[in-house]
């Protein structure tokens, strides 16, 4: 967060520091410990009257609140790197507020070029990204990449393509393409991606038409696509030990079938999220926070999950994270060969330990208010398929038995 300014009459101060920016961003201090982030346009003057009759400058302002907040004084890094990924976002917008007004003031802006080549356009709004979620927008890119690679009516554009060019039919064979070539719900995923940059690109004026309108890809969202380690697989697990394998890996997968934890999220986990008198672990989830005021979860902790914690030793502080994990791609590898040497047949990636959690706590008698409070849910909808999996697990149970005869 920016150094305070002064605080004015009005409770606002302003956070920008160059006086030539327009619109300046400021903050207004609220009374919930927020401060509410805004834009403060200077649309220039007109001459007035006053009531005695004078003539005066009437200067024209006008103010956008951006419904985004920050913590007055944050007191863990979790609130410290939301306060700093929400002020980079607002001086984002207002800059783009700013070549906008440019535009309409001037008639220019500093960038508009729609000769430009999109694939370096997808590359440039990637390096900018500031969200979880950028190694999917990575991945959706190299998809659309290879679609052009592969596809023979579009390998012409496989080394550059301009925003103009990509067309509603190249849109409708690129679905067709990551249909065939992704399994659950992964070509809808990459396609959301994909529409989230054209959509930036029509907004900031590089594309004119979007290209995916009335395009999309259908999937069942209750649907449990991921596979599910039952309690005896994870026990095969747990009894499976391997000298060569990343002991932080293994500390953290568990950790996650038991609570039920994204990657994203318990990499990120501190001893500062840990209650240890209460036995809570209490954190924001990196895929919401600042997006739903449904973004914390606080999960009971046993003494079992407390040993997997542990405390932190004399050379941590209380900020110091809990699991040293390596990158994603190198986690996912480890716990791979984990699964395969314990003997388990199916395609476990880290985000099969949520899944798990969720249908195994559930087949144990837990009601789906719960899980859902446990996994961060806001609502029930994304927590009924796991209810389906429930029943579809328990179908199978039945059918297993031998045929009755009589």
């Amino acid at each position: 967060m920016a150094a305070r300014k002064d605080v004015r009459a009005d409770n606002t101060y302003i956070i920008s520091t160059d006086s030539t920016d327009n619109p300046k961003l400021g903050a207004k201090v609220l009374s919930d410990g927020r401060e509410s982030l805004f834009l403060d346009f200077y649309l220039g003057f007109e001459m007035a009257i006053s009531r005695s009759g004078k003539e005066y400058k009437k200067v024209n302002n006008r103010r956008e609140f951006l419904k985004l907040y920050l913590w007055q004084a944050p007191r863990t890094p979790i609130e410290r790197q939301q306060n700093k990924e929400t002020l980079e976002l607002a001086k984002k917008i207002r800059f783009e507020r700013g070549q906008q007004l440019l535009e309409s003031a001037e008639g220019y802006r500093l960038k508009k070029d729609r000769q430009i080549n999109f694939l370096e356009y997808f590359k440039a709004y990637i390096d900018n990204y500031t969200k979880k979620d950028v190694r999917s927008l990575k991945a959706t890119l190299q998809r659309f990449k290879d679609f052009l690679n592969e596809t023979p009516e579009y390998t012409k554009f496989a080394n550059g393509i301009k925003p103009g060019q990509i067309t509603k039919d190249m849109v409708i064979a690129f679905t067709e393409y990551l249909q065939s070539r992704s399994v659950g719900g992964g070509a809808l995923a990459y396609y959301q991606r994909f529409k989230k940059v054209t959509k930036f690109a029509i907004e900031h004026d590089v594309m004119i038409k979007n290209p995916c309108t009335g395009i999309t890809i259908k999937t069942d969202n209750q649907i449990l696509r991921k596979e599910i380690l039952s309690l005896g697989e994870v026990q095969q697990l747990i009894s499976t030990h391997d000298k060569r394998q990343n002991p932080e890996v293994r500390r953290a997968f568990l950790f996650c079938l038991y609570c039920g934890l994204r990657y994203c999220d318990v990499k990120d986990l501190t001893f500062a999220n840990v209650d240890y008198s209460n036995k809570l672990l209490k954190f924001e989830q990196n895929k919401t926070k600042g997006h739903s005021a449904n973004s914390g979860v606080v999960i009971p902790l046993n003494d079992g999950l407390l040993r997997l914690i542990g405390k932190p030793t004399a050379r941590q502080k209380n900020d110091s994270r809990i699991f040293a994990l390596p990158g994603y791609k190198t986690c996912t590898r480890s716990l791979q060969r984990w699964v395969k040497r314990a003997g388990i047949n199916k395609y476990i990636t880290w985000h099969c330990a949520r899944h798990s959690f969720a249908v195994n706590i559930l087949n144990n008698g837990a009601n789906i208010k719960t899980v859902a409070s446990l996994l961060g849910h806001s609502g029930l909808t994304h927590t009924e398929k796991y209810t389906r999996a429930v029943d579809r697990l328990k179908e199978e149970a039945i059918n297993s038995l031998p045929e009755l005869k009589f």
